[in-house]
């Protein structure tokens, strides 16, 4: 997908590590109207055998009506994240009420505007990243049990990453709580910029660090599959399921 001085490579990877259900689901899904419009949907689902697979397809289901009527540059991209995180909470309580199972979900989502703008919204422990040339810019914030404990100085986040309650979610979609809502605005992407946004299958396993050197050394794709394989080594044998997706912004001479 190419664009005035940049171009978008994109990739997603998913696997069921250890687990015997893949309950993680994510799309990038391309604008069928509008070139250089993108977005990349992700979910982890929760809530026994079959209960965490339905919540995170309720969420791409809701994610592709939403997206399929978006007009970029007329609707307001803030107010669209928002009503998916809301309609897909929505849905995901009425599966709950009809299934009697507990059918929960994160969702980490971002929108890539034809003018270079980009969008995001989260809620749960999935997250997005914004690096720059190997550099993270800035991530979204867990929504969990131990990140409270960070944030108010109870605990370092390398103590957070190893805690026995580190699952332990505060909010996301599903609950009796309306999930929260956060949300972040990047002006206009740069050549050197990627964008990728992970289930905790895989950012458990890697710092900041580790995970700026493998996105900007490997293409979107190569980075995928590393990412997937050099998480599923580390977790010897007791992984999550894993999702990610990946976008790169590339300069046009590349």
């Amino acid at each position: 997908m190419t664009n005035k001085g940049y171009r978008l490579t994109a990739a997603t990877g998913i696997h069921k590590g250890d687990r015997d259900y893949q309950q993680d689901q994510v799309r990038l899904l391309s604008h069928h109207r509008v070139k250089s419009c993108v977005m990349a949907i992700l979910a982890d689902g929760m809530g026994g055998r079959s209960g965490g697979r339905k919540a995170s397809d309720q969420v791409m289901m809701t994610a592709k009506q939403l997206f399929d009527r978006y007009v970029p540059g007329t609707d307001d991209p803030v107010a669209t994240l928002r009503q998916l995180v809301l309609e897909a909470h929505m849905v995901i309580r009425l599966t709950a009420i009809s299934s009697e199972e507990e059918p929960h979900s994160t969702l980490a989502v971002y929108l890539i505007n034809p003018d270079g703008s980009c969008y995001w919204a989260h809620a749960g422990d999935s997250r997005i990243y914004h690096f720059h040339d190997g550099q993270m810019i800035v991530r979204t914030m867990d929504h969990s049990y131990v990140q409270a404990l960070v944030n108010r100085g109870e605990l370092t986040a390398e103590q957070a990453s190893v805690h026995p309650q580190s699952n332990v979610l505060m909010g996301c979609l599903g609950t009796e709580k309306e999930p929260p809502i956060d949300t972040h605005f990047i002006a206009k992407l740069q050549p050197g910029d990627t964008l990728m946004s992970c289930s905790d299958g895989v950012w458990h396993y890697f710092n900041d660090q580790e995970l700026g050197s493998i996105l900007s050394t490997l293409s979107a794709r190569e980075a995928s599959e590393f990412l997937i394989e050099k998480a599923r080594s580390r977790a010897r044998g007791g992984g999550d399921n894993l999702s990610l997706a990946i976008v790169k912004v590339e300069p046009l001479a590349a």
